[in-house]
């Protein structure tokens, strides 16, 4: 039971880091989200100590657990990694009409999702579903070791997504256009403009201005 109630509160913690509920740089105590979670310390402490191997969290005894920030550079870092898993993904099914046709299916269920989650202003979902977005595009591409390393991207994508959106919700709007754009693009297979829009789309999401001429 221990493990369980362990676990609940992992996950439910981890996620109000990801949907930026639990900011980076907050200090948060165990007895806070003991009581939160209406449970005891033990199982809190317990993920706590998870949350910080995974390094969501950084421990201080008798003050309280850090919510680690976005460290300087790591979304540059991000989008860097994401765009080349991205762009060779849609190379692939560039090459394979029956895939390419699967995908294309996948993406536009998934904006309609995005299109009622942004009219209803849920920035923790509207992110998730942003994730799961691209991660389809990364899983059409047929490679377990590219699925593999972007699934440990998929969280931090995760939690920039839903800080620049509180920050500056207008940038909703702008995001389903850009979506609709690379479906457009994956669509026709031009893994060459895909590679030039969801570099745009990344930077202008994450607010890092756009570079190479772009």
């Amino acid at each position: 039971m221990l493990h369980s109630t362990a676990e609940s509160v992992f996950r439910e913690v981890k996620e109000l880091i990801l949907s930026g509920e639990l900011p980076g740089g907050e200090l948060i105590s165990e007895g806070e989200i003991a009581s939160r979670m209406e449970c005891s310390r033990t199982p809190v402490r317990e993920a706590f100590l998870r949350l910080e191997a995974e390094g969501w969290m950084r421990l201080y005894p008798k003050k309280g657990a850090l919510i680690v920030p976005v460290a300087d550079g790591e979304a540059e870092h991000v989008v860097a990694a994401r765009q080349l898993v991205e762009t060779q993904s849609v190379r692939v099914v560039a090459d394979r009409p029956q895939a390419r046709s699967g995908l294309i299916a996948a993406l536009q269920a998934s904006m309609a999702e995005q299109r009622e989650l942004a009219d209803g202003g849920d920035v923790a979902a509207f992110s998730a579903a942003d994730a799961d977005f691209h991660k389809m595009i990364v899983a059409a591409g047929d490679n377990p070791l590219l699925d593999t390393f972007y699934a440990g991207l998929r969280d931090r994508q995760r939690r920039m997504t839903a800080r620049s959106i509180s920050l500056d919700p207008g940038k909703l709007p702008r995001i389903l256009e850009d979506h609709a754009e690379l479906v457009s693009l994956v669509e026709a297979g031009d893994a060459d403009a895909y590679n030039t829009a969801v570099l745009a789309h990344m930077r202008r999401v994450h607010g890092l201005g756009l570079r190479g001429g772009l």
